[in-house]
């Protein structure tokens, strides 16, 4: 019955994120006085930009998620997580190095691994961290910036916001009130949520032993299916939304307001959130920026955004409650804004 509840209340917030989105598209369209047809173009094309560019990660990440499932045991997880939950949470932040996918792949990977035992605040900093520290996203850093503080402050704030976030979630959220019941359902031992119905729970294969290579194989790409169609609906509502909103609002109204050490970061912060663009191709928008916005907005854009944008949250939605995922929002993005003001006032890079 409860899951029941959560499953319509989530319907409701997305009719109701459609209702607004389409009437505020409405409105911008009747004042503009834009050709409808140009505006359905550009709203297409941006559409299938964004869901075309994160489709291939959401597939890595649901092949990981798959193979994750077939051949890693909780007790693999159990031995190589350490008992200290700081520690524990550290090894969350840099589990990206492992598993190199960005924020669209990362989600299904964090599922799959809630049901193996990992802890609930390794997941959330492994969630917030790996969209940046990977080793593909590192390199298109590199490529874009260099060598140089904009690279080591991307990985270092991103760490540092992972980290306190997981952190916190350590001392304040217990599994089963963070996680959604049918995800809650299945991790080991601290599971086991009451609030779960048999229709709420993911139809997995337990795996006792580990299996041959062939049958793991072909459970692993039946998993990864699953997750893969599963988390595809948040990302296809994710990209809709982005897209309307970068066709809707207008952005150069947006890049004017950037030139203040707080208002700039406020706004890049906005303005990745709405684009939704890629953490493996971001760096790259990012350099645009420079000259225009000040270098703690630019740094703001770099690591709020991969962490939390339209279609990430969508897909958050999958694994967390709702008042989780309000969290996994506002933390980043406070601790983030407060990086970037602090750099426009005591550094100049």
């Amino acid at each position: 019955m409860r899951g029941n509840t959560i499953h319509s209340l989530r319907s409701a917030l997305l009719f109701g994120l459609a209702a607004v989105l389409g009437l505020f598209a409405l409105g911008a369209l009747l004042a503009s006085g834009r050709d409808p047809a140009t505006l359905i173009t550009i709203f297409s094309t941006r559409f299938l930009g964004i869901l075309i560019e994160a489709l291939p990660f959401l597939l890595l990440g649901a092949i990981t998620s798959g193979l994750i499932d077939s051949f890693v045991l909780p007790e693999d997880i159990a031995r190589l997580m350490p008992r200290n939950p700081v520690l524990a949470t550290l090894f969350g932040t840099g589990m990206g190095i492992f598993f190199p996918v960005c924020e669209c792949g990362v989600v299904p990977v964090v599922r799959r691994l809630y049901t193996k035992g990992l802890p609930l605040s390794v997941g959330v900093a492994f969630l917030l961290a790996a969209p940046v520290i990977n080793p593909i996203v590192l390199a298109s850093t590199y490529a874009a910036f260099g060598f140089g503080p904009v690279l080591i402050g991307r990985v270092a704030i991103t760490a540092a916001v992972a980290l306190i976030t997981g952190l916190l979630f350590s001392v304040a959220a217990r599994t089963k009130d963070a996680l959604r019941p049918d995800v809650a359902a299945l991790v080991p031992v601290a599971g086991g949520s009451a609030e779960a119905s048999a229709d709420d729970i993911i139809p997995l294969t337990p795996v006792i032993h580990r299996p041959s290579f062939g049958h793991g194989m072909r459970h692993a790409m039946t998993a990864a299916t699953g997750d893969f169609f599963d988390m595809g609906r948040y990302l296809v509502i994710g990209s809709a939304l982005a897209a309307a909103m970068q066709t809707f609002i207008p952005q150069d109204t947006l890049t004017a307001l950037g030139s203040g050490p707080v208002l700039s970061v406020l706004v890049l912060q906005l303005l990745a959130f709405v684009i939704s663009v890629c953490s493996t191709v971001d760096a790259f928008l990012a350099l645009s920026f420079v000259g225009t916005f000040t270098p703690g907005s630019i740094m703001a854009f770099l690591t709020f955004g991969p962490m939390v944008d339209i279609k990430s949250t969508m897909m958050f939605l999958g694994v967390y409650k709702p008042k989780a995922v309000l969290f996994l929002i506002v933390i980043p993005m406070l601790l983030t804004f407060w990086a970037g003001v602090w750099i426009n006032l005591n550094l100049a890079f």
